[in-house]
This record gives C-alpha cells, sequence and structure tokens, in this order.
C-alpha cells in the first residue's frame, strides 16, 4: 500500500482577474480556499488575503501578488494545502489522490488502474487505463462502484452495469 499523500490540490490558477493580484481558479476545493487560509504555492506558504467569485469559480488574492503582472507570473501554478489541515470527509467521500492509481477490478477480474477523476455534469467519473490500453469512465455512483478500499488501493465495480460484460 502506498503512503498517502501529505499535501492535497486546492487548486490551479487559471489566469489574472483585474488589476489588484487577483486570479482565477479552475479545479478548486472551495473548503480549502477560504480567505486567511495558507496555501502552498511553487513551494512557498503564501496566505489567501481576499476571496470572491462563486465555489465553482473562486477568484482569490494571495499575500505578495500585488498587481495583474505578479498573476500573470502565477498562471498555471498548482494551489497544495498540506493534508492534516484539511478537513474530514463524509462516509463514501474520497480526496481524488486517493482513487488515483487505485486498482480497479470487477470480482476477481482486473480492470484497469486509476489514471484520474473527471467532474462531469452528473457526476464525477474514474478515468480507468485498462490492460489493453483502452479508457474506461466508470461514474462514481452506487450502482458502478460497489466498493472502495484506499488502505488496500483497490475498487470493485460493476461492469455488467457499465455495459463492459
Amino acid at each position: 500500500m502506498a503512503a498517502a499523500p501529505k499535501k492535497v490540490r486546492a487548486g490551479r490558477v487559471t489566469s489574472p482577474h483585474g488589476l489588484d493580484g487577483s486570479v482565477k481558479i479552475a479545479e478548486p476545493i472551495p473548503a480549502l480556499l477560504a480567505k486567511g487560509a495558507t496555501v502552498e504555492v511553487d513551494g512557498r506558504l503564501i496566505i489567501i488575503e481576499r476571496r470572491s467569485g462563486t465555489d465553482a469559480r473562486p477568484i482569490i488574492r494571495l499575500a505578495g501578488c500585488a498587481d495583474r503582472n505578479a498573476a500573470e507570473a502565477l498562471r498555471g501554478a498548482l494551489l497544495m494545502v498540506e493534508r492534516d489541515a484539511v478537513p474530514d470527509l463524509g462516509a463514501d467521500e474520497w480526496w481524488t489522490d486517493e482513487l488515483v492509481g487505485c486498482r480497479v477490478t470487477d470480482g476477481d477480474e482486473v480492470v484497469g488502474e486509476v489514471t484520474g477523476v473527471l467532474g462531469l455534469p452528473s457526476c464525477e467519473a474514474l478515468q480507468v487505463a485498462r490492460p489493453d490500453g483502452s479508457v474506461l469512465l466508470v461514474p462514481l455512483i452506487g450502482d458502478a462502484v460497489r466498493t472502495v478500499d484506499t488502505d488496500a488501493s483497490v475498487i470493485d465495480v460493476d461492469l455488467i452495469f457499465l455495459g463492459e460484460a
């Protein structure tokens, strides 16, 4: 079993917003992007000074980022948070980094390995690389996913429900 990563990705800077150093964030985890929170950017710990926008499309300003040029320099940067600063999740909730790398099975049959999690309009879906090189999308819903065991790094799915058997 691989050790859990020590950091969680809180979002990614996409572009500047305005002239004051604010930036737009993609793939956000809103609970980790509150005003006053500390995030790691390129190895530096920085406090979020301002937060606006919506949970789906947050806009933040980081301490020391005072103008559009400084914001532009952050384009593409990942915002990371120490795992022990992350709030606990509810039952049947997982961080993406806990799922990526998990072996996917249907009972004893190996289906593949999770390479990513996609946010689709109706639900999130596991992106599973199959041994033959193809990709299977598995919606994270009860009918498709029987069990998730992050400790063992195994996810059991129902290939019949997915139309694959």
